[in-house]
């Protein structure tokens, strides 16, 4: 458990103290630059609460008396210091006053370490300071008082030291009197009684002609930190506001500015300064006071000031220094911005009959946009695209139409012209300009928000993209001719060395961003014939040509049979196709050569020894399912790796690619024999195809109860087991491979159990005849328990599908596109599930009796309660027709629901990953409605089992559908981190025995907590200020004493997950976060219940206020009282929210304790 600032406060002491006596030179500067960055550190912690002395051992205020004996040594150094001394320990409290004005400490109370509850011999540092100031020169005097002001949240209540502050404001000094009104600033920020004196002085100072300019600006600048009250800074703000008339320019430009950030203050007094900066824009005054007044509304707006004075004149002011051509270029690029967020304000409140009046705006930013000066044209596009974005949207809403789609076709226009415009200069001069590169990415990025937010566009985007491509190529093949002329032997081009050439680079982005754009079309449902056809002629064009990579050559050939591309090709073929033809025949041939073609230049690729673009090529394979390329690029490379690890990975991904791909070719039978075919021609050194081919011919594919089939699914079960097992070999210390590691296991347990159902499908005959003497003879009990494997297949799939939902939320920072891909796979497990569950008991009653022995009204409230309200929130947003029929024909609510993980993590697109799994789910829910209708309109025993013969049907062909579902792995998967989780450290809030967690019998056990996260990156989009943890125990998690450490064990080591008290734990964690962000329970709460085993079951929740995201303190009672003596595990599980009101579970890094119920001892 990391220490924190109170608990090194006594060694930070001692450091301190033998820094400043040593005789070495430097050291003692080293020392106080040191305890400097401790002391910001140490000011950002709250003040320990006694659980917390308790939990490392400390004396309640011991950390407060070493912090003062740090204070006053350092006030010490200060007195009787030299002048390098002195400066540094003005230095470190300074810095400490700069992180106290950050952001994050705005708004609250401060109470660090120099806060005056904290500093309790104040008045012998003073003391010792003023000193110095007494009997020092004139700097020293400055720099006492520029610590006074550092130390003004307890220095500002004493009666000398504001006597000293206010005396040498007047003097005659420049270097004393700055520093004066620097402490007189800091203390007008805390103390309101400080300021009427100080403003009567500063009148005096900044209006008399005879004290010197410097001080006088100086003297202004104090008006920006008079506001600890509204009242004191309203009339500070007006005393400033009368001086502007009889001030010198200089004066004005710096009372402006400081004018501005007291005004930020108020929002009463911020509307007052925008009127006043305005009346500062007109033509009349002075070039330099417009640009100072420009500068202070940019500040205000940017911030995310007042919006409510955005006026007409206002923008009428802007829109003319945007199209002033002749002011500084900064001062045209702030008016646009600030004119862009008036633009986006004026466009909440304006009617939309009146989106007229924006035209001459939008002309104003489009002429902006086309200008030839950079800076100002990228600033113009950018407002330019994010305008039309929302204008776009709005008109959307509002009307149905989109009256400003032109304006995007022109945004996108300008942008692609911009882009040409950076780039010429740069492929006819062959010099790789840096900041043009970056400008392009930036346009480029543009492009693919418009996209983003009207997927309608991708296609005259793609078109573009395509037509730059070829203008690349056609000036990189000039330049080869020219360079030809020139040189005896061709030019060898690196795509990876220092002087590549610029055409390379930019066709590189190019490929990113087309990449990039496809999968943003594919994710909005938007693929179209017309994006299938773009798609195909900008392959084509990347085909023909030399300029691009093999590595760039792969990933696009992969992108034209990726699984969005081949999905929705499949549509149009079931579509238009003769019922009579034979759709594997009408594809595989188009299949066949792409990936002939993918093959080959990987192999090329590889030939090439650029091993690190051929991992690249193969995980985007993987990631977009094309798995017999993975498997050949990973079966190379392992080979050639060079350390355990990395042959350990690439020898899994191998196994796991291998496996996939037989999966994969399974439904078609031709394509296997191409390819192996195709390697025996081309030598390729794998024999993965030759096997396909072997294992496809030994029967038909379409008949599910043929040996191949359960063989093939047992086959996938044995192949990923290894690769999980050879995964699993790989020891890192950090735990990079966790999620690796969980969701291969997840999907061996997929398979695992659909073997066991597709065997018991084939071993269980489905004909009327058999199933009704099944049901009346002897062989009864056989077929009930055929039913029974089933229906508990279906309750493991549940489960499987709430593990996928877990493994979503436990990695934070997961892209959204790997979180939405698991949510798929989430949504094509479920399906089995819900598959299972009700093909067969809906459609034969004895099935019933197969949870007799638990409960049937258990069995029905699984059905009803469980199933049916997952698929209403799984399919709800997807398919409300399909649901609403369902629940109309079962008798069910339409009720869904939303939390904060669903509108993250399992809210589905109707795009081409899941277009399958929803024909899918459509089909089983048809055939459930169906079955119900056939069921409830007879009784007999011939339609019972006609019903029960299609029940039986209906679960078969589902099974064979999702067989037939390309599978996709995330991106997530293929990045190897360390693991983001959270440890948890036990203690007995009995102070007598803190270490030890022991009760009498009878007693509640109260305890410490502290949470730490582990391994949190530093670059997260968003913040982590709150944690929850929940802990539970149980009479039947008796342990034994010796193994009750409680840090430093991994919590996956030498076991396996205890996925199901995770999902369930998480749940409850869920339910109580929820009721704690709607105010209907406390953050502290503990309870009982009963689980599935009849065992009682105790929980109790804590709530963490993290430091610096990093760690947090609570307490928590668990309720032990009727545990009989013995030695019990206290397990845990651990959440938090993040500042964009995502919920994540944090993966638990360390076993749980275990506590003693001890026997009372005789008196």
């Amino acid at each position: 458990m990391e220490r924190i600032s109170a608990a090194c406060a006594m060694e930070w002491s001692i450091e301190l103290e033998k820094a400043l006596r040593s005789k070495k030179p430097g050291q003692a500067i080293e020392g106080i630059q040191r305890i400097g960055k401790r002391i910001q550190e140490w000011s950002k912690e709250p003040k320990p609460t006694v659980a917390v002395y308790n939990m490392f051992g400390l004396v309640p205020g011991e950390d407060r008396l070493f912090a003062n004996t740090i204070l006053l040594r350092l006030a010490d150094a200060f007195r009787f210091g030299d002048r390098e001394t002195r400066v540094s320990i003005v230095k470190v409290f300074l810095l400490e006053l700069k992180s106290r004005d950050n952001k994050k400490m705005k708004g609250r109370l401060y109470r660090g370490i120099l806060s005056k509850e904290r500093v309790q011999n104040h008045v012998e540092l003073l003391k010792r300071v003023k000193l110095v100031f007494d009997t020092g020169d004139v700097e020293s005097k400055a720099l006492a008082l520029a610590l006074f002001g550092c130390w003004a949240p307890f220095a500002k209540d004493s009666a000398h030291i504001r006597y000293l502050i206010l005396s040498s404001m007047i003097s005659s000094d420049v270097l004393q009197a700055q520093a004066s009104l620097f402490a007189a600033g800091c203390f007008c920020e805390l103390a309101g009684d400080f300021v009427p004196v100080v403003l009567e002085m500063l009148v005096n100072m900044v209006t008399s002609s005879e004290t010197l300019l410097t001080i006088r600006l100086a003297g202004t600048r104090v008006f920006a930190k008079m506001g600890p009250s509204y009242s004191v800074a309203s009339r500070a703000y007006k005393t400033g506001l009368n001086l502007l008339d009889s001030l010198e320019e200089d004066l004005v430009v710096t009372m402006l500015v400081s004018l501005t950030k007291l005004a930020s203050k108020s929002t009463l007094l911020l509307l007052e300064q925008v009127d006043l900066l305005l009346l500062f824009l007109s033509q009349e005054k002075d070039l330099r006071l417009q640009a100072t007044a420009l500068r202070c509304l940019h500040f205000i707006f940017m911030r995310g000031g007042v919006y409510s004075s955005v006026s007409a004149l206002g923008i009428k002011t802007l829109s003319r220094i945007v199209d002033e051509a002749d002011l500084p270029l900064s001062m045209q690029c702030e008016a646009l911005q600030i004119l862009h967020k008036m633009l986006l304000y004026r466009l909440q409140n304006l009617p939309q009959d009146n989106m007229l009046e924006l035209s001459p705006l939008l002309t104003t930013i489009e002429n902006s946009a086309e200008s030839f000066i950079m800076s100002k044209s990228l600033l113009a596009i950018h407002v330019l695209a994010d305008l039309s974005m929302k204008l776009s949207r709005r008109a959307e809403m509002g009307s149905g139409g989109n009256s400003f789609s032109p304006l995007l076709t022109r945004t996108i226009s300008i942008i692609i012209d911009r882009v040409i415009l950076v780039v010429k200069p740069l492929l006819f001069l062959c010099q790789a300009g840096a900041g043009a590169l970056l400008e392009v990415q930036s346009l480029l990025s543009l492009l693919l928000s418009l996209v983003r937010e009207h997927p309608d566009l991708g296609v005259s985007v793609l078109d573009k993209v395509r037509l730059f491509i070829e203008y690349l190529v056609d000036v990189h093949e000039g330049k080869i001719v020219t360079r030809q002329e020139r040189l005896s032997v061709p030019e060898i081009f690196d795509f990876k060395g220092e002087n590549v050439d610029i055409s390379l680079k930019l066709a590189y982005y190019v490929h990113k961003f087309s990449v990039s754009c496809i999968e943003i079309i594919n994710e909005a449902g938007a693929i179209t014939t017309q994006v299938v056809d773009k798609v195909k002629l900008l392959v084509q064009s990347v085909h023909r040509c030399s300029l691009f990579h093999w590595y760039v050559l792969i990933m696009y050939s992969i992108l034209m049979h990726s699984h969005s591309m081949w999905s929705y090709v499949v549509h149009n073929k079931k579509e238009s196709c003769n019922p009579d033809c034979d759709l594997n025949c009408s594809l595989c041939s188009d299949l066949v050569e792409r990936e002939f073609f993918t093959l080959d230049c990987a192999k090329k690729l590889l030939t090439e020894r650029d091993n690190w673009s051929a991992y690249k090529a193969g995980t985007f394979a993987a990631c977009q399912g094309a798995w017999i390329t993975a498997a050949f690029v990973f079966e190379q490379l392992t080979s050639k790796a060079q350390s355990g690890s990395c042959s350990c990975w690439l020898k899994s991904l191998t196994q796991f690619a291998q496996t996939e791909s037989k999966f994969q070719f399974y439904p078609i039978t031709q394509w296997g024999f191409s390819l192996a075919d195709w390697s025996k021609i081309n030598e390729f050194p794998v024999m993965l195809f030759q096997d396909i081919s072997n294992e496809l011919g030994q029967g038909s594919v379409e008949n599910i109860h043929e040996p191949n089939y359960t063989e093939m699914l047992l086959q996938a079960y044995h192949g990923l087991c290894s690769s999980r097992k050879t995964l699993e070999s790989i020891v890192t210390s950090n735990k990079s491979f966790c999620f690796q590691r969980w969701f291969l296991a997840i999907r061996v347990e997929l398979l695992g159990t659909m073997e066991n159902v597709v065997k018991v499908l084939g071993a269980t005959p489905i004909t009327e005849d058999s199933i009704s003497k099944n049901r009346k003879c002897e062989k009864k009990d056989e077929y009930l328990n055929c039913l029974r494997q089933i229906t508990q297949s279906s309750f493991r799939l549940n489960r499987l599908v709430q593990e996928y939902d877990l493994i979503s939320m436990s990695f934070i920072g997961m892209d959204s596109r790997s979180s939405k891909i698991i949510s798929t796979l989430a949504l094509s497990c479920f399906l089995l599930a819900f598959a299972t569950g009700f093909a067969i008991l809906i459609s034969d009653p004895l099935a019933n009796d197969i949870l007799m022995p638990c409960d049937l009204e258990n069995s029905k409230n699984y059905l009803q309660g469980m199933l049916v309200q997952n698929v209403i929130r799984r399919l709800w947003h997807l398919d409300q027709d399909t649901i609403s029929h369902l629940c109309l024909f079962l008798g069910i609510g339409v009720q869904p629901k939303d939390n904060f993980h669903e509108s993250r993590s399992q809210r589905l697109n109707i795009s081409g990953e899941e277009r399958d799994i929803l024909d899918v789910c459509n089909y089983v829910v048809a055939g459930i409605v169906a079955l119900k209708e056939e069921a409830d309109r007879k009784k007999n025993e011939e339609i019972l089992s006609q019903v029960t013969k299609d029940g039986f049907q209906l679960l078969l062909n589902t099974v064979t559908k999702w067989m037939r579902i390309p599978f996709r792995v995330p991106t997530y998967f293929f990045k190897i981190r360390p693991c983001i989780g959270s440890e948890l450290f036990v203690f007995n809030a009995d102070t007598r025995n803190s270490n030890q967690l022991s009760i009498l019998p009878g007693f509640n056990l109260s305890l410490n907590l502290c949470l730490q996260l582990r391994n949190l990156p530093p670059d997260l989009p968003f913040g982590v200020t709150r944690s929850y943890c929940v802990l539970y125990s149980s009479m039947s998690f008796q342990d034994s004493k010796e193994n009750g450490e409680t840090k430093g064990q991994f919590l996956w080591e030498n076991r396996t997950l205890d996925s199901d008290n995770m999902i369930r734990m998480n749940e409850k964690l869920l339910h109580h976060v929820t009721e704690c962000s709607t105010k209907k329970t406390t953050n502290s709460k503990r309870g009982r219940e009963k689980d599935i085993d009849s065992d009682e079951i105790i929980t109790g929740f804590a709530c963490f206020d993290l430091i610096d995201a990093r760690k947090g303190f609570s307490n928590c009672l668990l309720d032990v009282s009727r545990f009989p003596v013995g030695s019990y595990r206290i397990k845990w599980q651990s959440c938090c929210i993040d500042s964009q009101g995502s919920y994540w579970s944090l993966l638990p890094l360390n076993a749980g304790p275990v506590f003693t119920v001890q026997k009372p001892t005789a008196v």
